[in-house]
């Protein structure tokens, strides 16, 4: 679940006109100007230590969440990329962060801590299975993020399938869903999530898809091409290859 510092790339034509045509469909606020909300003075020096090896900006502008927005962040950990999310959608909007009760210890407590900080107000914790993420009554998501942990539900008692489907029914039309992970090989496809903890970006787009998504975008600014792609992506020898992929619920 951590991202490796990265280079900021382009993204592909096809986001830039979907990310047009999701922006006036929804009438959302202008979004948050993220690199003030990334120096924000009441962050903690643990999240800016942080910020040098996640590189969060050009996912913030890639994911575009924006004041009054409602957001699901999945395995959402020590709450990292939740806390972004709840400073980038207030101040009325909210995110529910999901987590499975019997996650990493280490985890769990650091989120605990997290939500003492007053820009965790507007925040939910869903601790709940990946493939029963949120309760029946919550949904219409503006947006679901899922960063650095897909790979992990391969090897863990989790029906993906479900899950997928629960997400799509969770966003509201026009709703986006947005997903990075570290890359495997061509071929190795979700075999390598417990050895390596990586996916094959063709597995999960194959997924994902299944459930009903339409890919809208896709972001090269956590490409790292010299990446071997063989060895474990949280301790690396060169920079981690990441893919990021934006779809969208249709209307």
């Amino acid at each position: 679940m951590i991202a490796i510092g990265a280079r900021v790339g382009c993204v592909s034509l096809l986001f830039v006109v979907a990310c047009f045509a999701v922006a006036a469909g929804a009438r959302a606020e202008p979004a948050a100007d993220y690199a003030a909300l990334l120096a924000a003075p009441d962050r903690s020096d643990a999240d800016r230590q942080a910020d040098r090896r996640r590189d969060p900006l050009p996912f913030l502008l890639f994911a575009g969440p924006r004041p009054g927005m409602k957001v699901l962040d999945m395995g959402a950990g020590g709450g990292y990329s939740t806390e972004l999310m709840a400073r980038a959608v207030a101040p009325n909007g909210s995110v529910y962060a999901q987590y499975p009760a019997d996650g990493n210890e280490r985890a769990k407590a650091a989120f605990a801590a997290r939500m003492n900080r007053p820009a965790m107000n507007n925040v939910v914790l869903l601790a709940r299975p990946f493939d029963d993420p949120v309760p029946g009554d919550v949904h219409d998501f503006d947006l679901i993020t899922f960063l650095f942990y897909y790979h992990d539900t391969t090897y863990m008692s989790v029906d993906r399938a479900e899950m997928d489907r629960k997400l799509f029914a969770a966003l509201k039309p026009g709703g986006l869903l947005v997903i990075a992970d570290h890359s495997a090989r061509p071929g190795d496809g979700v075999t390598v999530g417990k050895t390596l903890h990586r996916i094959e970006e063709a597995s999960v787009r194959k997924e994902i898809e299944a459930a009903g998504f339409r890919l809208v975008g896709a972001g090269d600014f956590w490409r790292h091409p010299e990446d071997t792609r063989d060895f474990v992506s949280f301790k690396p020898t060169t920079p981690v290859d990441a893919f990021v992929l934006k779809f969208a619920k249709p209307r």
